[in-house]
């Protein structure tokens, strides 16, 4: 579990890895089999989840390719579609006399570990038009992205939970399929992208979509050991690593060999192995009894059970193997709600394996040990010492009581809220909330620049002066001021900041169950807009952040449940601190819009008016979800939108199919 190494020292060895056995067998299952479908690893910081992939490309056996071939085509088996050929195979491939563009040439090289950074574009992970040659030559060339240099090696994705969704799925699609197509600019290209793809995140910096989560083939759950003397032998590594790289991988070296034998032979068995209809029917039972959607769980089992056998050199996959790979398959497809964390009943797993086992045996104990990613359910809200702890506001059970403060309510169940935005275009990360200029997306024009070369406005921008420059040949004399760049329409992410007044009033005819649950609901919709949220309360005689902004919703709604209620309603302590909030993350992140929602029926009842810190919000996009109810109303909740300049919603019309089409746009008031 020791960090990355440093660039250019040797990779830390694979088998040196102290523990997390259930992440080592899943990497090396997609090394045995690349067709699983990769693996999602999903832990805290520090915990060497970077390093441990990057060790497995060492393991990886050595690929032949066609020399001078950018797709790396195999010499034996070449892609008779790759843009570089045609290639044929090998004729001779003892051939040393060979040139790099003779059909019968071949050369080796190491497997390649391909790095996709979080800020790479759609041209750099697919490819794109040559521009330069085809300014300069009139030609249409193709030039590869990082997707054919993952070809035949391993593609990695740090933090896959903060690339674009628009990306993550164009490469999770070629992952599935095989092969990238790219079809922009008048190029047509298709080749073939088989890759063992590896994705890292920490899920406290936001999850991944459930339906991104699943087209990964197995996910493991990583943490640092609790046990003192493991944690040691893991420093004792890594100081030792530090000291001498080269010594210390010297000092692994047989067992690095020892690994890629073994990683070899079972890639040569795994056609041979066979998957028995007792297996198979032992494979959709299980995903059948944890209700899976669709058939992808059970060909990611399949596929991952076939591995284990050739991996443990049998021909046949048993009950050891199903189970081992259900433990890896199913954790992540079992969510059905954001909130939920990902988890497998080892009990009912067993249970549905010894209910379909022609021939029971008992568990093989002697595989990984339980983790979070097979070892029972996982604790959904992660409590623990930190989190049990109620939101402080500084009093005591014994003072809530004493102020009338009353227990936690459970929330109403969630709904579709309706959509609100920020008015205007912003330039903020990427999501899927507010208007945005954004490298993604829809065209919409084009300016002056090279950044992002728009190739049709440029070629009509030098058109008209061809024949002023002199042109005599195919290419085109383009000068810098011909140069136009894309300006693309997208959306973007947005802080969204939850102001809920949590004081006694708020609790009275429960009122804080509909409330509740109309926040958990913006909570769902702010995840799906991949937006940052935080949380403010207010009550008693001040505000509490309950949840600094973060891009983790899971704790914005574990923060939510267990929310007490009671006292009077500083109103104004509840604008005070959420000035201060935004005014500190406009400094660390001025790009990022807020989006500001106050929950409250509006009374102020303790601290000074409300109106003066209303003011300090000038400027900041703001909704009012309107709490009161009763046959009488004062209409507190609405002065307070117009003090705000912020649009105010009834709570009972906050569902999106209660009221179509109103409040679906803020910066309609903007236009009018």
């Amino acid at each position: 579990m020791a960090s990355g190494s440093r660039g250019g020292a040797a990779r830390y060895p694979f088998s040196a890895i102290v523990g997390m056995d259930d992440l080592k067998l899943a990497l090396l299952i997609n090394a045995v089999s690349p067709g699983v479908g990769g693996v999602l690893v999903r832990g805290e910081k520090g915990t060497a989840k970077s390093t441990i992939v990057r060790a497995l490309a060492g393991l990886l056996p050595a690929v032949a390719v066609v020399p001078g071939c950018r797709f790396s085509c195999d010499p034996d088996d070449p892609d008779p579609a790759c843009p570089d050929g045609p290639h044929n195979a090998a004729a001779d491939a003892g051939d040393a006399d060979a040139d790099a563009g003779d059909p019968g040439s071949r050369a080796e090289r190491q497997a390649r570990l391909v790095e996709l950074p979080v800020g790479a574009s759609e041209d750099r992970l697919t490819g794109s038009l040559d521009i330069e040659r085809a300014l300069t030559e009139g030609v249409k060339a193709f030039e590869p992205g990082l997707l054919a240099a993952a070809h035949r090696g391993v593609l990695y994705v740090d933090e896959v939970n903060l690339l674009h969704d628009h990306l993550v799925d164009l490469l999770l699609d070629a992952a599935a399929m095989g092969e990238s197509y790219v079809e922009r600019e008048g190029v047509s290209v298709r080749h073939a992208a088989r890759f063992l793809l590896v994705g890292t995140m920490n899920p406290e910096e936001g999850e991944l979509r459930p339906q991104l989560l699943d087209r990964f083939g197995l996910t493991v759950e990583v943490a640092a050991t609790r046990e003192p003397e493991e944690r040691a032998e893991v420093v004792r590594r890594r100081l030792r690593y530090d000291d001498d790289p080269a010594g210390f991988a010297a000092g692994w070296r047989e067992a690095e060999a020892e690994l890629a034998e073994r990683i070899a032979a079972a890639r040569d068995l795994v056609g041979g192995v066979e998957l028995t209809d007792a297996a198979l029917r032992q494979i959709t039972a299980v995903c059948a009894a944890f209700e899976v959607d669709g058939l992808r769980a059970d060909l990611v089992t399949a596929r991952a059970a076939i591995a284990l056998a050739a991996w443990n050199g049998r021909t046949s996959v048993n009950s050891d193997d199903v189970r081992t790979a259900a433990r890896l398959a199913l954790p992540h497809r079992r969510r059905r709600d954001p909130f939920d964390a990902p988890g497998l009943d080892r009990e009912k797993l067993d249970e549905v394996l010894d209910e379909h086992d022609d021939d029971p045996q008992p568990p093989d104990d002697d595989g990984p040990g339980p983790g979070p990613s097979g070892g029972g359910p996982v604790d959904g809200d992660g409590s623990g010492p930190e989190q049990e702890q109620e939101p402080s506001n500084g009093s005591s059970p014994a003072q809530q009581q004493q102020h009338g403060e009353q227990q936690p309510a459970p929330a109403d169940a969630a709904y579709k809220p309706k959509l609100f935005t920020v008015p205007g275009t912003g330039t903020g990360a990427p999501g899927r909330r507010s208007k945005a200029r954004s490298p993604y997306g829809r065209v919409s024009g084009a300016r002056p620049g090279a950044r992002n070369l728009h190739l049709t406005a440029t070629l009509r921008a030098a058109a008209p002066h061809q024949r002023a420059r002199g042109r005599s040949g195919p290419g085109l004399i383009v000068a810098a001021d011909d140069l136009r760049e894309t300006v693309r329409e997208g959306r973007e992410g947005n802080l969204v900041l939850f102001v809920v007044d949590a004081s006694g009033s708020m609790a009275a005819r429960q009122r804080m169950r509909a409330v509740k649950g109309a926040v958990l609901s913006l909570l769902l919709d702010a995840y799906q807009r991949r937006d940052k949220v935080g949380l403010i309360t207010f009550r008693g005689t001040g505000a509490d952040l309950a949840l600094p902004p973060t891009s983790s919703v899971e704790a914005g709604a574990r923060r939510l449940e267990r929310l007490p209620t009671g006292g009077r309603t500083p109103l104004a302590a509840g604008l005070l601190r959420a000035a201060e909030v935004l005014r500190v993350e406009r400094l660390r992140d001025p790009a990022r819009r807020p989006l500001l929602v106050v929950v409250t029926d509006g009374r102020a009842t303790h601290g000074p008016d409300p109106a003066a810190a209303a003011g300090l919000l000038n400027g900041v996009a703001s909704v009012v979800v309107d709490c009161e109810s009763g046959p009488v109303r004062l209409g507190l909740a609405g002065r307070l939108g117009g003090l705000l300049e912020g649009e105010v919603v009834r709570l009972e019309d906050l569902a999106a199919d209660s009221l179509a089409g109103v409040v679906r746009d803020v910066r309609k008031r903007e236009v009018a």
